[in-house]
C-alpha cells in the first residue's frame, strides 16, 4: 500500500527570497542612525584614520569643516575690526582663541566616524552654547546698541549642521531650536535680524536633515545594486560551468541510456528530467529588483518545471511579499516531492491569482491517499503533510484542502490571502 506523505521531511530547502529594505520615515531610526552617524558601516584605516567605505555622507561632514572654518574667519575679521570697541577686549580676544581650537578639534574629531556619537555631538552642542551666553557679555550692551555683531554670529550654526547630518531633521531642528533659543534670551534686545538669525538656522536644520536621509536611501539604494551585480555575476559564472559540465554528462547519461531497459533505463530517464529542470533553474532570472518587497511567485514555482511535472501560472506576475511566496514555494515543494515518492512521480501544479488570495494546486494521478492515512501518519510522528505543508500555509493565514480517493489520485490546494505576513516564532 502506498503511503503518501507519511515522512517527516520538508522535502525542500526554503527558497531565500531578499527581505524587504523599505524604510518608514525612511529610516530615521536608530536602526540606520544610532548616535553613531549615517551609515557608519565598515571602517578601514586610511592615512591612520578611521573612515567609512563608500560612505556618501563623509562630503557632507567635509562641508561641514570647511563651513565652520569659513564661519570662524568671518568672526575674526568682525572682532579684529572691533574689538576696540568691546567692552571686555581680551576676554573677547581669548573667546575667539578658544572658538579657532574648538573648530580645529571639532573638525578633526568629526573626521572620524567613530566620534560621531553622542558625547561629542553634545559636548559640540555645549562649547557653542557657552560661546552664545558669554559673547553679548564680552561686546557689552553698548557696542550691541551700536550695531556690533557678537563673535557667535555664524559660528554657532555648527552644530546644527552637526546634528542634522548626523540624524536628520529631527536632530537638527532640534539644535537649532536649542541654540536660536538661547542666543534669542542672551541678548537684552531683540531685533529682525536676531529673529532672523534663528529662522535662518532652524531652515538649515531642516534642509540640511532631509538631504542627509535622501543620502542614506542613495547609500543603501548603491549598496543593493553593488550586492545585485555581484550576486548575478556569480549566477552568471555558476550558470557557464553547469552548462559546460553537470548538463553535457546528463544529456550524454540520457541518449545513452534511452533505449536501454530495467535501472539503466531508469536512470537515463531521472537523467534527463535533472537536466531539463535544471536548464529551466539557470535560465530562470532572479526574483525581484532592488528593494524587492515583493516577487513573482511564478518565478520561485518555475524552478520546479520538469518533464514529470506540468506548470501552469497566470500570463501576468502573481506578485507577493517576498517571504510569503517563499513559504508558499516550500510547501509546493513538499507536495511535489510526495508525488514523487507516493502519488505516481507525474505532477501538475496551477496557480490561480485574484485579487483577494492567491490558489496553487498540487495534482497528480497516483493510487491515492486512503481514508484517515493522514490522521495515521501525524499520530505516528510522520509530520510531512502536517508541518511542511498545512503548518506553512496555516501561519500565512491561509487553507488547505486535500481530496484524493484510493485509485483516483490526489489533489492539494494551497490557499494564501494576499498581504499576509509569516506568523514569527
Amino acid at each position: 500500500m502506498p503511503e503518501w506523505a507519511t515522512d517527516g521531511r520538508d522535502g525542500a530547502t526554503d527558497p531565500d527570497p531578499s527581505q524587504d529594505s523599505t524604510d518608514s520615515d525612511v529610516r530615521d531610526t536608530s536602526s540606520v542612525w544610532d548616535g553613531s552617524g549615517i551609515g557608519a558601516g565598515p571602517a578601514i584605516a586610511r592615512g591612520g584614520r578611521e573612515t567609512a567605505p563608500g560612505n556618501l555622507q563623509a562630503p557632507l561632514w567635509r562641508s561641514i569643516a570647511v563651513y565652520r572654518f569659513a564661519a570662524l574667519a568671518y568672526v575674526a575679521v568682525l572682532a579684529v575690526r572691533n574689538l576696540t570697541e568691546y567692552a571686555h577686549p581680551v576676554a573677547g580676544g581669548v573667546l575667539l582663541l578658544a572658538m579657532a581650537g574648538w573648530t580645529v578639534f571639532s573638525g578633526y574629531a568629526y573626521a572620524d566616524h567613530a566620534w560621531r556619537r553622542w558625547p561629542l555631538l553634545l559636548a559640540d552642542l555645549g562649547v557653542v552654547l557657552a560661546v552664545v551666553v558669554a559673547a553679548p557679555r564680552l561686546v557689552g550692551r553698548e557696542a550691541l546698541g551700536t550695531g556690533i555683531p557678537p563673535p557667535s554670529v555664524a559660528w554657532l550654526a555648527g552644530p546644527v549642521l552637526a546634528w542634522a547630518v548626523s540624524g536628520g531633521r529631527r536632530r537638527g531642528v532640534a539644535a537649532a531650536l536649542v541654540l536660536g533659543a538661547t542666543d534669542l534670551a542672551a541678548r537684552e534686545r531683540l531685533s529682525q535680524s536676531s529673529l532672523t538669525g534663528a529662522a535662518l538656522m532652524l531652515l538649515a536644520g531642516i534642509a540640511v536633515g532631509h538631504f542627509a536621509r535622501l543620502a542614506v536611501v542613495a547609500e543603501e539604494r548603491l549598496q543593493q545594486a553593488v550586492e545585485l551585480e555581484a550576486a548575478t555575476r556569480e549566477r552568471e559564472r555558476l550558470a557557464r560551468g553547469i552548462h559546460d559540465s553537470v548538463l553535457q554528462v546528463l544529456a550524454l547519461v540520457q541518449r545513452r541510456g534511452a533505449h536501454l531497459d530495467g535501472e539503466a533505463g531508469e536512470l537515463a530517464r531521472l537523467a534527463g528530467e535533472q537536466e531539463a529542470a535544471l536548464r529551466t533553474l539557470i535560465a530562470t532570472r532572479p526574483p525581484g529588483g532592488l528593494d524587492r518587497p515583493e516577487v513573482d511567485l511564478r518565478a520561485l514555482l518555475g524552478g520546479f518545471a520538469a518533464p514529470a511535472v506540468s506548470l501552469a501560472t497566470p500570463a501576468t506576475p502573481v506578485l507577493m511579499p517576498a517571504d510569503v511566496a517563499g513559504e508558499v514555494a516550500a510547501a509546493v515543494r513538499a507536495a511535489l516531492d510526495n508525488v514523487a515518492r507516493h502519488g505516481g512521480g507525474r505532477g501538475w501544479v496551477l496557480v490561480e491569482d485574484d485579487t483577494a488570495e492567491v490558489t496553487v494546486s498540487v495534482r497528480d494521478d497516483g493510487p491515492g491517499i486512503p481514508a484517515g492515512r493522514l490522521t495515521e501518519a501525524a499520530g505516528e510522528g510522520r509530520l510531512g503533510v502536517t508541518q511542511s505543508i498545512q503548518g506553512r500555509i496555516a501561519d500565512l493565514g491561509g487553507t488547505v484542502r486535500i481530496v484524493s480517493a484510493p485509485g483516483e489520485g490526489t489533489e492539494i490546494e494551497l490557499r494564501v490571502p494576499r498581504g499576509r505576513r509569516p506568523a514569527e516564532s
